[in-house]
């Protein structure tokens, strides 16, 4: 064992454990927990308290409009117990020094304005991506789930909780738990098994995928493709959580503003078709935002 790698000094490192390995067996576990454990085993005992027959998981869109906060809980505690939890203690297995595994370091400034700056300027790309998504042939089974997801998140952002529940519910919760895991636990494992171009697209392409959206899986693999390659840029977590916090209180506040005014829906406004120019801009100033983030790399600490 080099001095480099010296704090790598874990049981899984001892066992010599392949990083790759690692990164999918920690993603499977945190899916698992997340999907079928955690939040199933938070919903029933949800509905059960309230004194309702768990018949009603059968009709998601009737527990969507009468419990939109037990939906959200149990959202909310698979994330926490079922992401971030196991990407920590999977760490801890790799070594002792957590923090500098998951590149928990404080963030500059800088480098977080011009994080959110790409942010910026990649929406109007990402919001095109969605269209061309969209457009690709896929299974009818495929659409119709994916548009049952998009009604469940829009009854829950417009059922129940004030805006400030949904902020941290919906953009800070997952900001830092899925941040953790991907970016965090998955990244680093991928990116010694694989380098770092590797690295960031394993990250980012898993990410986009995890979320089961088909018909968005473009533009949610090119945003987590940028989440992955701000954490190996600026070598900080902190990044991509602020960015990826950022990105989901827009959607939300989006909600918001949807709600109070009549004739529009949060589905309208996501799926709004943008000017050609205006794709055209937000593709040359994120590359800009990128030249100026690499030329900035040279003062980063090690």
């Amino acid at each position: 064992m080099s001095e480099q790698t010296a704090w790598l000094n874990g049981p899984l490192e001892r066992a010599q454990w392949p990083p790759l390995l690692t990164a999918v067996l920690g993603l499977v576990l945190a899916f698992v927990l997340f999907q079928l454990v955690i939040s199933p085993l938070v919903l029933v005992w949800g509905i059960l308290s309230y004194g309702e027959d768990l018949s009603v998981l059968m009709d998601l869109p009737r527990l969507v409009e009468q419990r939109p906060g037990l939906l959200l809980l149990a959202n909310t505690a698979g994330q926490v117990l079922g992401l971030a939890l196991p990407a920590w203690l999977l760490t801890l297995l790799h070594t002792r020094d957590a923090r500098r595994f998951l590149r928990l370091r404080p963030a500059q400034g800088q480098d977080l304005g011009w994080a959110l700056l790409g942010l910026a300027f990649l929406m109007p790309v990402v919001q095109w991506l969605g269209h061309v998504n969209e457009a690709l042939p896929l299974p009818e089974s495929w659409r119709a789930f994916d548009a049952m997801q998009m009604e469940l998140i829009e009854a829950a952002l417009r059922g129940g909780l004030n805006v400030g529940a949904n902020l941290l519910v919906l953009a800070v919760v997952p900001a830092f738990c899925e941040e953790l895991l991907f970016r965090g636990y998955v990244q680093r494992q991928a990116e010694r098994g694989l380098g770092a171009l590797g690295g960031v697209l394993f990250s980012g392409i898993v990410f986009g995928l995890y979320h089961l959206r088909l018909t968005q899986a473009l533009p949610l693999c090119v945003l987590g493709v940028y989440l992955a390659y701000l954490v190996w840029r600026t070598r900080s977590l902190w990044s991509a959580i602020v960015v990826h916090l950022a990105n989901n209180a827009f959607s939300v506040l989006l909600a918001a503003y949807a709600e109070y005014h009549p004739g529009l829906s949060w589905q309208d406004l996501e799926q709004m078709e943008l000017p050609w120019y205006l794709v055209g801009l937000g593709a040359l100033g994120f590359g800009w935002v990128l030249y100026r983030m690499e030329r900035r790399a040279r003062f980063l600490p090690t």
